[in-house]
């Protein structure tokens, strides 16, 4: 080295330097893990009547964004729709301690499982209220270091004599008891509440959504809001976007993380394993109760005409707890899923390519054929279960028109229904959401069998 200059050799000593204090990679990994284990674990909760599906996507960001997917966790409750007065036991419905206290055990299992001491919770709607219930009135506020309501009606849909004991009324004991002091927040835990402006149909001043139009329900855009809580709007989203949208996961992931996330989009993975559960509507009513029996069988589509590429790819029969899979798939296949329950019409249910692995890719069987389908050959529904359809805020689509009977101005519809003849079964079906397109096929109603487009985003 004394032959060179002074300038490289001080390179090349810098150089060896750094190759001797580089961490080897099992350092490296060691560190990986450290930073991994520092996140916060996330606990997911759905809405009024809903199941952890709706969060897959915002699982995927979250993943996608290099939070470890056993730090993530979306909970199922048993019953999920609301009692009509929250005091009288009602078949198959919950009271707001009911979920609070399924709430509570998910807590604990996550907390147990990562090691973490606090946890993030992030609900949805309903979901936003056993969030509140356990922090504020149960002190789990000391295992809890975030708490995110989205599109909550945090100060009820409506204040009104009616259903005064009914969750979702200002003049319920449940929101009596959270919003009756100064502060709607605990010290120590970081409140955020995420609305939308005016296009969440639970907030709103007329009581059409509510089913009493033109009488004022009380309460106005801004009843997702807590004092004391960071309160964000997000303009022109609706009550479900304000929990499952982009917009919605930027904000979330901001305030766990107190930083940008990298990326909105999701990263795919070479080879995404599916799996979940069947669960039933017993008597009409939405559960997230297991199905024995069922009978469920996953196809490979075509991307453009959605036939069936050669037979099942997977096929099994549910046992008591309702666990339909795994199987394994690519990021680019459309899929059909085939789900024959007992008591229930069977279910075709096309989806779009799923890019990144699910253990919450629920199955939900359609429920039965509603009076105004009697005389199809073919029923057709296309669900967006991650938000609303918006008429005109979105492009909708239905077999190549706008659907009738779509809600204008508050976007409020989440299914649309194409009734087809008998000389349209078998063929092609597109359903259009802006930018997404499902293609489905059509099966005879005379079989009972019904076909489900599934949006994703």
């Amino acid at each position: 080295m004394a032959g060179l200059p002074m300038g490289r050799r001080t390179l090349m000593g810098a150089a060896a330097l750094a190759a001797i204090s580089r961490p080897s990679r099992a350092q490296e990994a060691a560190q990986e893990a450290a930073q991994e284990s520092a996140l916060t674990p996330i606990l997911f909760v759905h809405g009024n009547g809903d199941h952890s599906a709706l969060w897959m996507t915002t699982l995927w960001r979250f993943e996608s964004n290099g939070w470890p997917r056993d730090r993530l966790r979306a909970l199922d409750f048993t019953d999920p729709l609301a009692r009509d007065d929250d005091a009288v036991p009602q078949p198959l419905r919950s009271s707001s301690e009911d979920c609070r206290r399924e709430l509570a055990a998910e807590i604990a299992a996550l907390r147990a499982r990562t090691g973490a001491a606090r946890v993030a919770l992030v609900g949805n709607s309903r979901g936003g209220y056993p969030i509140r219930n356990h922090v504020q009135l149960h002190g789990g506020g000391a295992e809890v270091s975030h708490a995110i309501t989205c599109g909550t009606p945090n100060n009820g849909i409506y204040d009104w004599d009616a259903n005064r004991n009914r969750e979702f009324n200002a003049r319920s004991d449940l929101l009596r008891r959270l919003n009756g002091t100064e502060s709607q927040v605990v010290p120590g835990t970081a409140f955020l509440t995420l609305r939308s402006d005016s296009n969440d149909l639970y907030a709103q001043p007329d009581g059409r959504h509510a089913g009493r139009p033109g009488v004022p329900t009380g309460v106005g855009h801004d009843s997702p809001e807590l004092r004391g809580a960071t309160n964000l709007v997000l303009p022109g989203v609706d009550h479900r976007e304000t929990a499952y949208s982009a917009r919605a996961f930027r904000e979330m992931f901001r305030f766990v993380a107190g930083r940008e996330p990298e990326q909105l989009d999701v990263m795919p993975e070479e080879r995404p394993v599916l799996n979940g559960r069947v669960t039933g509507t017993p008597g009409g009513v939405q559960t997230n109760r297991p199905v024995a029996g069922a009978t469920v069988e996953v196809y490979r589509l075509h991307p453009g005409t959605a036939e069936r590429m050669g037979g099942p790819i997977h096929r099994r029969e549910t046992g008591a707890d309702g666990v339909w899979g795994p199987v394994t798939v690519s990021p680019d296949w459309p899929l059909e899923f085939v789900v024959a329950a007992p008591g229930h019409p069977i279910t075709h249910s096309y989806r779009n390519p799923f890019p990144r692995s699910s253990e919450v890719v629920q199955l939900r069987p359609a429920a039965p054929p509603a009076s105004a389908d009697a005389g199809a050959g073919a029923v057709l529904r296309f669900n967006r279960p991650r938000g609303y359809f918006g008429l005109p805020r979105d492009v909708v689509l239905l077999d190549g028109r706008e659907p009738a009977g779509l809600p204008r101005g508050v976007a409020a519809g989440a299914t649309a229904v194409a009734r087809l003849p008998a000389e349209g079964i078998g063929r092609p079906v597109v359903g259009v959401f802006n930018e997404e397109r499902v293609v489905a096929r059509a099966w005879p109603l005379a079989e009972n069998r019904i076909a489900v487009a599934e949006l994703t985003w």
